[in-house]
């Protein structure tokens, strides 16, 4: 049995998980939102899936960097949002805000 901690464990050790973080604000709202990889996209809004959120309306906003970028670019990206503080349009505005942010930095740090 090969030594534990040698130099072989320091080369095989933890893989980076490729994910970024990033913030949008309006008014007193706060969103946070988490990129990452995974085998189909997926939005969520405080752990409810984009497309049950209501109303419609605000929806569209949150979607709206999506839209603009084209699903293209958008493929296979997780991004998990969690929205504190202020109404329910400053939290749209806020969560579309981080959900575009975090699209353009995870493309940058990540594209080849």
């Amino acid at each position: 049995m090969p030594p534990k901690g040698g130099a072989g464990a320091a080369a095989a050790g933890p893989r980076e998980r490729k994910r970024v973080q990033t913030f949008g604000k309006k008014k007193t709202s706060t969103a946070v939102c988490t990129v990452r990889r995974c085998a189909q996209s997926n939005i969520k809004v405080n752990g409810i899936p984009i497309n049950c959120v209501q109303p419609a309306g605000l929806r569209s906003k949150v979607m709206e960097a999506v839209t603009i970028v084209g699903s293209k670019s958008f493929s296979r990206l997780k991004f998990d949002v969690t929205v504190r503080g202020g109404g329910q349009v400053s939290q749209a505005y806020a969560a579309r805000q981080a959900i575009a942010k975090g699209m353009v930095a995870y493309l940058q740090k990540y594209s080849n």
